[in-house]
């Protein structure tokens, strides 16, 4: 019988809490990489939180990036993020507020450099105050969803589940947050709503595999926990490689085919969090969540109870 068959029907026996310590060193380094990339790199935040002006201009001259970083700093502006888009058809920049003078002179310049005409300049200026307003209510939004998510885990399973799969998005969190940190693509309001659509995602696994092993609970009378979660594990671990990758082939789609091929780049600060969200939530709910929440409930005295009297039955079979 081939593995694929096997998993499946739910008949393997994969130790998943046994190689807990794997799965979580993996998991070290990979949160390392992304908590010393945003101390290092930070985050590239789109003007919809920071504030100020973006430009987007056609590039009949193909000026390069150099050259239009030149144009802007020789009129005071020598912090903007240039960007060229669909194979330098086109150029965008963005640069913090600036005063009404520097600004037009920058408009002036990014025509003269490009060879535009400056009606065909697109313009789009954020206050400071507005960036800081759209950045407080994503921060809110996050907080808000990861309550409801405490309460609704709560009610429906127990606290521990819950805070387990607090753990398991706080994980997929910090690793999607660092990957836009290392890639520098920008983060826009597209992003908060692609992180929170992961998120849930990545709950909705979480809560299929605590279910399974709330159901199981009730059933295996002659089990550890940690034997009921690597069952539990084993025969849902089918459905959710199947549910990861038939979501991962279109989002893969619109982030290498939509964004890199066709040139669509606006596309990339979306689905990438799509993307990596989805991979680090299906990990998270098999390597993190699981495994973390049979390490709290092993130390519990019933279920210390029950793997003494389980080990002991296992001696005594064997003489």
């Amino acid at each position: 019988m081939s593995t694929w068959s096997r998993l499946k029907r739910g008949e393997t026996e994969i130790d998943f809490v046994g190689l807990r310590k794997r799965w979580l060193i993996i998991s070290a380094v990979l949160l390392t990489i992304s908590l010393a990339s945003l101390g290092l790199r930070q985050l590239n935040l789109g003007i919809e939180f920071v504030g100020g002006l973006g430009m987007q201009a056609p590039n009949p001259a193909g000026a390069e990036v150099g050259e239009i970083r030149d144009a802007l700093a020789g009129v005071g502006v020598d912090d903007a993020t240039i960007q060229l888009i669909d194979d330098g058809a086109a150029v965008r920049v963005t640069t913090p507020d600036l005063d009404i003078e520097v600004e037009n002179a920058a408009i002036e310049a990014l025509a003269e450099v490009t060879g535009a005409d400056r009606s065909e300049i697109s313009i789009e200026s954020v206050g400071p105050s507005f960036g800081a307003l759209v950045l407080r209510r994503a921060l809110t939004a996050l907080g808000v969803f990861l309550g409801v998510v405490v309460l609704f885990i709560t009610w429906r399973l127990e606290f521990k589940m819950a805070m387990a799969g607090i753990v398991a998005l706080g994980h997929d969190l910090l690793i999607t947050v660092g990957v836009y940190s290392l890639t520098g693509f920008v983060v826009t309001p597209a992003t908060v709503v692609a992180v929170l659509t992961i998120l849930g995602y990545s709950l909705y696994d979480t809560v299929v595999v605590f279910d399974k092993v709330e159901e199981l609970v009730e059933r295996e009378d002659e089990k550890t926990y940690s034997e009921i979660v690597n069952l539990a594990m084993n025969q849902v671990l089918a459905r959710s490689l199947a549910t990861s990758l038939t979501s991962l082939l279109p989002v893969g789609s619109i982030l290498f085919v939509g964004s890199f091929v066709l040139g669509a780049p606006s596309l990339r600060e979306f689905a990438l969090a799509l993307f990596v969200g989805i991979a680090a939530g299906t990990y998270s709910s098999i390597f993190v969540a699981a495994p973390l929440l049979a390490s709290w409930k092993e130390r519990e005295e019933f279920w210390q109870e029950r793997a003494d009297w389980v080990a002991r039955r296992a001696k005594a079979a064997r003489r």
